[in-house]
């Protein structure tokens, strides 16, 4: 693997270990992608029209700039569990001035990403809940149409995504035996 795109993978890392890492931002890609075509770009990816009153928007109602905002953060934490894998998640990079060369503690990276795994495990079951026309809450409607190959569209961007709680779990526990072993 080239160091420059990346970093070094970590001594001890091993290949399983790092494929996964880099697997994470491909789980997170399709729905980034299928975001930004259906809300900004305005492919027909679903259904586009007036939302019913009292019902929730799925949360899409934040405009472009939210969409293509939480396209970009998702991405960006994707890319960074790549920090569990690779050197400068051991090691302070040389370009952070007052901490460049000095070990990252172990707990400032498990703990983040303990948490990040345990609150992607909710996506899941938000996931259910949208197959069954119901908000995170419970509550009927979404306000999110998909027919036919919209559908099958939807499903095969956002299911990808269901994997990236747990695959981030892995990886957590996996940096802490390797940095805490002997």
């Amino acid at each position: 693997m080239n160091p420059r795109l990346h970093g070094t993978p970590a001594e001890g890392a091993p290949r399983w270990a790092v494929r996964a890492a880099y697997a994470i931002s491909l789980l997170v890609l399709p729905s980034c992608l299928w975001r930004i075509g259906g809300f900004i770009l305005d492919l027909p990816l679903l259904e586009h029209g007036p939302i019913p009153p009292g019902q929730d928007p799925a949360s899409f109602d934040g405009g472009p700039a939210y969409i293509l905002a939480l396209s970009v953060v998702s991405e960006a934490l994707a890319l960074l569990c790549t920090g569990l894998v690779c050197r400068w998640g051991e090691v302070w990079p040389r370009w952070i001035p007052a901490l460049r060369g000095r070990r990252v503690p172990v707990l400032a990276v498990v703990i983040p990403a303990g948490l990040g795994a345990t609150i992607l495990m909710v996506f899941p079951y938000a996931m259910v809940m949208f197959a069954r026309g119901l908000t995170i809450r419970g509550d009927r409607g979404l306000g999110l149409v998909t027919h036919g190959w919209q559908t099958v569209a939807f499903w095969g961007s956002y299911l990808p995504l269901a994997a990236w709680g747990p695959v981030l779990a892995v990886l957590t526990v996996h940096y802490y035996r390797r940095r805490t072993a002997g």
